[in-house]
């Protein structure tokens, strides 16, 4: 295996919560003729045998991942994602249809062929899988050692990704001395040991707290960005899809649920199951807006309420001047849930609005130029509280 440098590419680590240091070294990558790390599934499926009979754990899966990107696979428990996952490193073969790497079938690959394969595709695990006698140099060390690189590159290469992943002072320490973050950098250090142009990420921050969890996507972003690795990552937290991912695989059953772009995944979801993914993330009404609310205009003064949506299309943004100028009353904001992903708004405002006209024609407020939000929906009235006490 050729470890040789013929391209440095400096990558800085991002700051994080464990208190590790900064790496200064710079981490080599071997030098390749075009982009490398395709992906595609063409047809897919993949059944189980069990005492209780056939299982299918995948059906029809077509996609492609293009090179240098990276691709989230989310689904619910026992929806199909690792299976998928493992057809990619041949870890699983296909029932039907083919899986490619670089447009080349793996089923025709034969066993020298497909350990040389997984040599370019690092994997790293929920659970980190250290070794635990062993010190954080010899875990990074190991898939080095089997492939019998000599020893002096395997120091050098050992030490540039310990600076890679923010642990120089780590290489001595052994996984019982280590956060779960640490542990987490470890396990993308030995992924990365062979310079792979794809790494597979199998739930990799759902043992870890929020605040380790951004700092781990942070660094898999940094990686993928400064050395064109393809990230194929699984998760059942759309947060993560949201924080990392170009595209995004929906599964629900072993089947293509939805797939798309992350901002149109997110902004206006076309499957069930994608709606209860994204459930969690999505802002309900105070309670204390529900119990107040009524669904005819009260006597006296009072506001309509309205729920502004905006799906991320069109370059659309929340324009609080421009809604009140053209709703022609006063507006108090409620509620305002905005995200901006891959450079597109989706969220929603619930607004007040007082000394309104009557009616509007909420259909014409979302198309064209004069569009102020994508969909608005009236939810109701509430007491004026400028006039009611």
């Amino acid at each position: 295996m050729e470890l040789s440098i013929t391209a440095r590419q400096s990558l800085t680590a991002p700051s994080r919560p464990e208190h590790v240091r900064e790496p200064t070294v710079a981490l080599a990558t071997p030098a390749r003729g075009g982009p490398h790390g395709k992906v595609a599934l063409r047809g897919v499926g993949k059944t189980y045998v069990s005492a209780a009979g056939p299982v299918q754990a995948l059906q029809d899966i077509d996609l492609e991942i293009a090179p240098g990107s990276i691709f989230g696979i989310i689904g619910r428990s026992g929806a199909g994602k690792s299976s998928l996952l493992r057809t990619i490193n041949r870890l699983e073969r296909p029932t039907s249809g083919r899986v490619e790497v670089d447009d080349v079938d793996l089923a025709t690959l034969d066993e020298t062929q497909l350990v040389a394969l997984r040599r370019r595709i690092g994997m790293i695990f929920q659970h980190f899988n250290l070794l635990a006698a062993k010190t954080v140099f010899d875990n990074i060390a190991l898939p080095l050692r089997v492939a019998g690189v000599p020893r002096a590159q395997i120091t050098q290469r050992v030490h540039e990704l310990l600076a890679l992943v923010g642990l120089q002072d780590k290489a001595d320490s052994y996984p019982r001395r280590l956060s779960g973050g640490q542990k987490q950098r470890v396990g993308i250090a030995r992924a990365l040991a062979s310079g792979p142009e794809i790494l597979l990420c199998d739930e990799a921050t759902s043992a870890l707290d929020p605040e380790t969890t951004q700092s781990i996507l942070q660094l898999l972003r940094d990686i993928n960005r400064k050395l064109g690795i393809t990230i194929i990552l699984i998760t059942h937290e759309m947060s993560v899809i949201r924080e990392i991912a170009d595209r995004v695989l929906v599964l629900e059953q072993g089947r293509v649920a939805e797939l798309g772009e992350v901002w149109q995944v997110f902004g206006k979801p076309q499957h069930a199951a994608t709606r209860a993914l994204l459930a969690p993330l999505q802002h309900g009404l105070p309670q204390e807006l529900q119990q107040a609310l009524q669904p005819q205009a009260p006597a006296g003064r009072h506001e309509r309420v309205l729920q502004l949506e905006f799906h991320g299309g069109d370059g659309l943004q929340p324009d609080l001047q421009r809604i009140a100028a053209v709703l022609g009353g006063r507006v108090r904001v409620l509620q305002a849930g905005v995200d901006h992903i891959q450079g597109h708004t989706h969220g929603q405002l619930v607004l007040a609005v007082a000394d309104a006209p009557a009616s509007h024609d909420w259909l014409a407020l979302t198309q064209g130029a004069q569009a102020i939000a994508h969909h608005i929906k009236e939810l109701g009235y509430v007491a004026d509280p400028v006039h009611s006490h």
